[in-house]
């Protein structure tokens, strides 16, 4: 099993380059499945979920495979659905990655059969699926549960007024791309603004959907007869470029996140500076700058454009040096405060009642075995091992694996003493 090493105490300085979004990629790699055509997705990160992706999709019976980069551009990832006879994600992979439910919309709009497996429970809290079924058969699909296995089928999918109970990310985008080749408009309400529905959205209408709203609550999809192929470049990972600018700022240094969009990191761009970090949008991406003290902020998360819950594990190793008291108030899943422990073991000083939790900051953290206990919680402690004294070891980074690609590679790059080795 692969572990970090991390000597800490060294600023990060330079800059590095932002690798596409997992988050958006994977949505936009079920969609490959409406085309009439082969689709090829630029900028597709190379990490553990996109290959369990892709295994789901082959063993459906689509084409995929990887293009080189050429002319120092960046690897293409290339899916042929048109090839698909296989309608249906077993268990054995969707246990591993509850995103593989992306693939119950295209399915029933393009082949109007799917068997999906049950996704399960989830490290970080319940992700119930139920809006995504509520929404399918209001477009007119049957769907009923057998031996854990989701069965629906439709003749067509028929354009109908959707309001999701809550917002739900997957479910906006399974929602969306079932609707783009029903017959009729449907009106999605109530929509997530995220910028991967956004980023899943843009591609769609490259491949010829006509769609409008994505980015506000409410979103207009008028169906169409087909889709076809397009070439499409996935949207930076927008939560790899605050955890290297966090990594700039936790350990004093100076870190540019090439690619990077202010415009998706807004909320935390605004928490960095309030806690004193110099932040500058410059042509082609953002620099993080700090040399003086933290000062402790308050976060909330909240749904785009709010504070993303996906940073709010990073944050909170960062106000462990703050120079006050800061609260961090948890508002998405229920069990995401994992990584507390592992943090008090390093020095910091954290209360958790309910939802929040509260951070004292203290002088210094100090190296000390860790251990991983989800995806974001692995940066967090990555972060903090950056920042202490001395030497912290990382157990379980396949967690981290799953969404950052070769990130101890770019924070090397940076200056960070930090190795991937085998226990």
């Amino acid at each position: 099993m692969d572990i970090f090493q991390i000597q800490g105490g060294t600023p990060l300085n330079g800059a590095v380059r932002v690798s596409g979004a997992k988050n958006a990629a994977l949505p936009i790699m079920a969609a490959a499945l409406l085309a009439d055509g082969p689709v090829e997705i630029v900028g597709v990160p190379r990490l553990r979920d996109i290959n369990t992706f892709c295994t789901l999709l082959s063993r459906m019976g689509a084409t995929v495979g990887w293009l080189p980069a050429v002319d120092g551009g960046r690897e293409t990832l290339r899916i042929d659905g048109t090839t698909l006879t296989r309608p249906e994600a077993t268990y054995d992979l969707v246990k591993t990655m509850r995103a593989s439910v992306l693939v119950l919309g295209p399915l029933l709009a393009r082949h109007g059969s799917a068997r999906i497996s049950m996704p399960g429970g989830c490290a970080i809290g319940a992700r119930p699926i139920d809006q995504h079924l509520k929404g399918l058969e209001a477009l007119g699909a049957i769907s009923a549960l057998a031996e854990g296995y989701i069965e629906a089928a439709v003749g067509r999918l028929k354009g109908a007024t959707i309001r999701f109970d809550l917002c739900t990310v997957t479910g906006t985008e399974n929602l969306l791309m079932a609707a783009v080749l029903a017959e009729g408009t449907t009106h999605l309400k109530n929509c997530a603004r995220e910028p991967e529905v956004v980023d899943l959205a843009r591609m769609l209408r490259a491949m010829g959907a006509d769609i409008e709203g994505e980015g506000t609550d409410d979103i207009v999809v008028r169906g169409v007869d087909s889709l076809h192929g397009c070439r499409y470049e996935v949207m930076a990972d927008r939560i790899e470029a605050g955890t290297l600018l966090l990594a700039g700022a936790i350990t004093g240094g100076d870190v540019l996140a090439e690619g990077a969009d202010a415009r998706v990191l807004d909320a935390l761009l605004e928490k960095m500076s309030e806690s004193g970090a110099d932040v500058s949008v410059v042509p082609g991406g953002v620099r993080v700058r700090r040399s003086g003290s933290i000062r402790s902020v308050n976060v909330k998360t909240a749904p785009h454009p709010g504070f993303p819950t996906d940073m709010q594990a990073q944050f909170m190793a960062y106000m462990c040096l703050g120079d006050g008291f800061s609260l961090v108030n948890e508002t998405i899943f229920e069990n995401r405060f994992m990584h507390v422990a592992e943090l008090r073991r390093m020095g910091a000083k954290i209360e958790v009642s309910g939802s929040t939790a509260a951070v004292t900051g203290v002088p210094k953290l100090s190296g000390a075995p860790l251990m991983a206990t989800d995806l974001r919680a692995s940066a967090s402690l990555v972060l903090a091992g950056l920042a202490a004294a001395g030497r912290t070891e990382v157990l379980r980074i396949y967690h981290l694996d799953r969404g950052y690609e070769k990130l101890e590679d770019k924070l090397s790059a940076l200056g960070a003493r930090i190795s991937r080795v085998q226990e």
